[in-house]
């Protein structure tokens, strides 16, 4: 779309949880930690998404539901590295749709690159730019700035 805007450039940026964050609530572990977080446990994450780009013919950069939707698919699932045995104990007991396998250890800082390339990946084209960042508690966040 063309300048909405009398001419103007139309490139806008969207944020979707910076002041009351998505919520999604997952498991994880981090394998080869040498601390309690070896141990398969979870975390009421918090999620904030800026995303970049030019104005669709709706008036908007993104659905926000578009955006909500992609997080959404990991609340009450379980993340893990590729190769952690837990995978195979999913997929053997049936819960295998539980599982969202990952290629590097499920920190917040990897969960956010995962989730602005899946963002980036289903999002319109009109979008130039993702940014997430997950709070895993209150003391830790992990992410791009926004």
């Amino acid at each position: 779309m063309a300048g909405i805007v009398s001419g103007e450039a139309t490139e806008r940026v969207l944020h979707v949880g910076r002041d009351r964050p998505i919520r999604i609530s997952t498991g994880h572990r981090i394998l080869h930690h040498d601390g309690k977080c070896s141990r398969p446990h979870g975390h009421n994450y918090e999620i904030a998404v800026t995303v970049t780009g030019e104005l669709t013919d709706e008036g908007w950069v993104v659905d926000k539901g578009e955006v909500t939707s992609i997080i959404s698919e990991w609340d009450h699932r379980f993340l893990l590295e590729a190769g952690d045995p837990l995978v195979e104990a999913f997929e053997a007991s049936g819960d295998d749709d539980a599982v969202v396998v990952l290629d590097a250890p499920p920190t917040a800082e990897v969960m956010s690159v995962e989730l602005e390339r899946r963002l980036a990946e289903r999002l319109p084209e009109t979008v130039s730019d993702v940014r997430v960042q997950v709070a895993e508690t209150a003391e830790l966040c992990g992410g791009s700035p926004l």
